[in-house]
């Protein structure tokens, strides 16, 4: 068979776990030829395409990023689009895509379903809100990171007796925000799931402040608060009609700073979370996700995402991940709010 693969969406650790197990199984295994799509949707659009074999993967497992390129690309935005990707999946003679992406990405493959290309996805962000999907390779590796940071400022905080406001990635799920807030002690978590109250959040610095330690409040990049609105943005859009955000934790250390009469700073990770060598959690399951990916292909399933259920990698339809985002369920945010202060 020939497959091609593409990767889409945000770049994240492990999307070169996934192709190199895909070559790796379909060649080896099967004697497949396996055709790369450069940059996303768009190296189907623009005929941007590169052999895979066994050579054009060694060495990829540590790295991060993806050796393909990515865009937010979305051919169904574009007058002709579909019919583009059509013509170039008949010129290379394809006879499997196996897309690794996110909610859109993914969105965009199951209309190619759809149309009756045999389609087999790879769920990728690291936001983990893929709804069919226990984890997302790339949320555990943005999680350290944003722990990390977490650890590294609480003593540079209380050596200044300030309050940090850490901003995460999380545009509508919390997952980041609520597990590096917990793994890294932070004493306020915010995320999109919850409005959040700024008197309840500066009553929190000034109780961390008495017990003479300063406080680390950790907030997800979606997080608003219930009455007014902190969060600013450029008011640009992607292709799939996102709004780029940030700037929700520099408003709220300025809220902070004057309330408490302390100092505050805010520190914004932004795509420090994306960047790096994968953790090893995200390297066994990107892998075992390319391996799955192949295995579905060679059964002649089309229109499915490879998902991790409990410890096992299984095919789920892609309308299952796609018909609505997994956010951060309010009995999950009570665990960490009994740390809080």
């Amino acid at each position: 068979m020939r497959i091609g693969i593409l990767t889409g969406g945000g770049d994240c650790p492990g999307l070169n776990a996934v192709i190199r197990a895909v070559v790796r199984k379909g060649i080896g295994e099967h004697g497949d030829e396996v055709v790369g799509f450069r940059d996303g949707w768009r190296g189907l659009l623009d005929d941007d395409a590169v052999p895979l074999d066994l050579a054009a993967v060694r060495g990829l497992l540590p790295r991060g990023g993806t050796v393909l390129g990515t865009s937010r690309t979305n051919p169904y935005a574009l007058e002709g689009g579909p019919e583009r990707v059509l013509a170039t999946l008949a010129r290379h003679r394809v006879d499997a895509l196996v897309p690794v992406g996110g909610e859109d990405t993914l969105g965009v493959a199951a209309k190619l379903a759809d149309a009756g290309v045999r389609v087999v996805g790879v769920p990728k962000t690291i936001d983990n809100d893929l709804d069919a999907t226990d984890y997302t390779f790339g949320f555990d590796t943005a999680v350290g990171v944003a722990m990390e940071a977490i650890d590294r400022l609480h003593t540079t905080g209380d050596s200044h007796h300030r309050t940090l406001v850490v901003e995460v990635m999380g545009r509508h799920a919390g997952w980041i925000a609520l597990h590096a807030g917990m793994a890294g002690g932070a004493n306020v978590v915010l995320i999109p799931e919850r409005p959040f109250d700024v008197d309840a959040v500066v009553a929190y610095c000034l109780h961390r402040f008495e017990s003479g330690y300063s406080p680390i409040v950790v907030v997800s990049e979606g997080a608003r608060p219930a009455d007014g609105d902190l969060v600013t943005s450029t008011g640009q859009t992607d292709a799939f009609g996102h709004v780029r955000l940030g700037g929700v934790g520099p408003a709220l250390a300025a809220v902070i700073e004057e309330r408490t009469g302390r100092e505050s700073r805010a520190v914004v990770l932004g795509h420090i979370q994306r960047g790096g060598t994968p953790s090893a959690f995200d390297r066994v399951l990107a892998t075992r996700f390319g391996l799955c990916a192949v295995d579905a292909v060679h059964a002649g399933l089309s229109g499915v995402m490879v998902a991790l259920r409990g410890t096992d990698v299984v095919p789920v339809p892609i309308a299952e991940a796609t018909a609505r985002l997994k956010l951060v369920p309010l009995e999950r945010y009570a665990e960490v709010e009994v740390f809080f202060g």
